[in-house]
């Protein structure tokens, strides 16, 4: 893991440096990140900014501190103007706009407590209350450590508080969202109070905005997320089960993709957050009861030129591939040749023909009538095309190598038609150029019939194991 310093740390070497070297500002910090870099130092959070510096090496208070302390001083007074509060508050938003270093400087300083107090005294001035919470966005934005209990429960007393009020909705979820990125603590921390339902609420409250409605499906998959390196487990998965059966949510983003058909930014929005919810078998057969599986066929398709709806569409039938009857409606209903269409039609895109790849292969695996349905549509010939176009992307060779060799296991006859194409070559070299294909392309070489090395991960010796 990287080390980290403080920025009086970073800003005591820059004065030693202008000091005892004669080094101007720019010298200094070049040299003091030269020293830090070496020793492995992470410097993300610390900002570099020759202009506070004075010529004989005096640093001067950031403009944020400055702000902050001003903010604190003015929320204290009895007789300050919003006028001055307002000024404190765009000067931090403005200050934690510019990068991560800026945001952590401000967060080490008392930012979130002085803007937790601003939010508090403007809960009844809608004006004021927008412009501290688009500071506090700003904030939080890689910092959801500033999230505290208070805090939490503040932010869901405003989702009830302004469910009629789209603007400050929409900035609340977004603090949310900021606070529950890659922190599983404070994911569960909010659904111990009720996120769940309450954003499963403000899609029905807010269904014709689509800021919010993009907005909280932002939200929802957020809580599927296992991104927080600190802890060993997260609780994604039940995060996911529980926005199904607590907040009847495959029902409501089905119905808000009806009325979004043709808005293609709210339509992937919507499809990328159904892809995350569908962990249980039961809840892709419950998308193709409800027609969702014909809908999303037919987005595709219509949507064909439009990559962002192709792709989060194309994951979304991966995912309903999970389900074995799913697939079988799915191919019936003319998949796979929606599916070969975007393949062709967006094939100069690796990460469109990647999730196609993706798609087929869950499409048909363990189903040789599938398979036969991709060898007569001349699939393969598309896979293969798509290998030879992007051989330095390693997630499509994978997949490829993945989806030609399901197309095999089980229908030894495609051996023949897939090899005449040169696949056996394509696949030898993504095993060569791609370290994560290994399996993959082992699998896919076996299958085919193709000489394969395959290596011996471990032996007995004596009674212990011995690995290679």
């Amino acid at each position: 893991m990287a080390k980290v310093i403080t920025q009086q740390t970073f800003d005591d070497v820059v004065r030693e440096n202008m000091e005892e070297f004669g080094m101007d500002a720019d010298e200094a910090i070049d040299d003091a990140v030269k020293q830090f870099e070496s020793q492995s130092v992470n410097l993300s959070n610390i900002v570099k900014d020759s202009r506070l510096f004075s010529g004989q090496g005096d640093a001067t208070e950031h403009p944020v501190i400055t702000a902050i302390k001003n903010l604190k001083i003015s929320l204290d007074s009895e007789g300050s103007s919003n006028a001055e509060i307002t000024d404190c508050i765009v000067m931090i938003r403005a200050e934690c706009d510019v990068d991560l270093s800026r945001r952590c400087l401000a967060g080490n300083n008392q930012a979130y407590p002085a803007l937790i107090q601003a939010v508090e005294k403007f809960l009844t001035d809608d004006k004021m209350l927008q412009k501290t919470l688009l500071s506090l966005l700003s904030l939080t934005d890689g910092q959801p450590d500033l999230l505290d209990d208070h805090g939490c429960t503040l932010l869901m007393d405003m989702l009830d508080t302004f469910r009629n009020n789209e603007d400050l909705l929409y900035l609340t979820v977004g603090v949310i969202t900021n606070t529950c990125t890659k922190h599983e603590g404070n994911r569960q921390m909010f659904v111990k109070k009720g996120l769940i339902s309450k954003l499963s609420e403000v899609l029905n409250w807010h269904k014709s905005s689509e800021k919010v409605v993009i907005e909280t499906c932002g939200a929802l998959r957020v809580l599927t997320l296992d991104d927080d390196i600190r802890v060993p487990f997260g609780q994604a998965h039940e995060n996911a089960k529980s926005i199904v059966t607590e907040g009847n949510a495959l029902e409501t983003l089905l119905n808000l993709c009806k009325d979004y058909t043709a808005n293609p930014s709210v339509l992937k929005e919507l499809f990328s957050t159904l892809t995350k919810l569908l962990v249980r078998s039961e809840f892709c057969k419950a998308v193709s009861d409800m027609e969702g599986l014909e809908f999303i066929l037919r987005a595709l398709q219509n949507s064909v030129k439009d990559k962002g709806v192709v792709r989060q569409a194309l994951g979304l039938i991966k995912a309903l591939a999970g389900n074995d009857e799913v697939k079988v409606e799915a191919v019936k209903s003319n998949a796979m040749e929606i599916i070969l269409v975007a393949m062709i039609k967006h094939q100069a895109n690796s990460a469109v023909a990647e999730l196609c790849c993706a798609s087929i292969a869950s499409l048909i695996l363990r189903n040789p009538n599938h398979c036969t349905t991709v060898m007569n549509l001349c699939g393969h010939q598309s896979i293969i095309q798509a290998m030879k176009i992007h051989p330095k992307v390693a997630g499509l060779q994978k997949q490829a190598c993945n989806v030609l060799r399901n197309l095999v296991a089980r229908t030894r006859e495609h051996c023949e038609p897939i090899l005449e194409l040169g696949a056996e070559a394509l696949i030898n070299e993504a095993l060569k150029n791609h370290p994560i294909c290994e399996d993959d392309a082992k699998a896919a070489l076996r299958d085919l019939g193709c000489h394969v090395e395959l290596k011996e991960r471990w032996k007995g010796v004596k009674g212990s194991l011995v690995y290679d």
